[in-house]
């Protein structure tokens, strides 16, 4: 398996768990009456050339383009790690630390965000909860298309 397919088929996984951390979001936004989260949006503003990080119309104009580019792009990492060797939940793990580690010290850099420990309970929830959701769904997803590609191989094979 080469790694271009493993970080192809990450970048698949990372669009499936993007879409079910959007739908874990809006459940748990309905159910706590929690606005949305414009933190893509600013680093999107933080980030990009011509846009004002300190504009909330230029942050809401791309948070839902960064959202699902961050979710898609943190994908390819699932395939790094099984190129490294490590696959199904172990891999799903280190996945998910990765992220939101990695996520919250550029919220830092940025000035977008606290340290971690000084984030509300239900943020820290939050953030937490809906990562969990990514990383396991990306995981299990990435999983699946691994075993079909192995299959399809066996099959060739015989």
């Amino acid at each position: 398996m080469s790694i271009l397919g493993m970080i192809a088929r990450g970048l698949v996984s990372g669009a499936v768990g993007t879409a079910a951390m959007t739908a874990s979001e809006l459940l748990e936004m309905s159910a706590s009456g929690r606005k949305p989260s414009t933190v893509p949006g600013q680093v999107g503003a933080h980030l990009l050339p011509g846009r004002d990080p300190d504009s909330t119309a230029d942050a809401e104009a791309l948070n839902t383009a960064v959202h699902w580019a961050h979710g898609i792009t943190m994908g390819a990492l699932r395939g790094v790690l099984d190129a490294a060797g490590l696959r199904g939940p172990t891999a799903s793990a280190v996945h998910f630390a990765l992220l939101w580690t990695g996520d919250a010290t550029l919220y830092r850099a940025l000035g977008i965000a606290e340290l971690p420990w000084r984030w509300t309970a239900a943020e820290l929830r939050a953030d937490l909860g809906h990562k969990a959701v990514y990383a396991t769904v990306t995981g299990l997803t990435y999983d699946a298309l691994r075993a079909r590609a192995e299959e399809a191989r066996e099959v060739v094979r015989a």
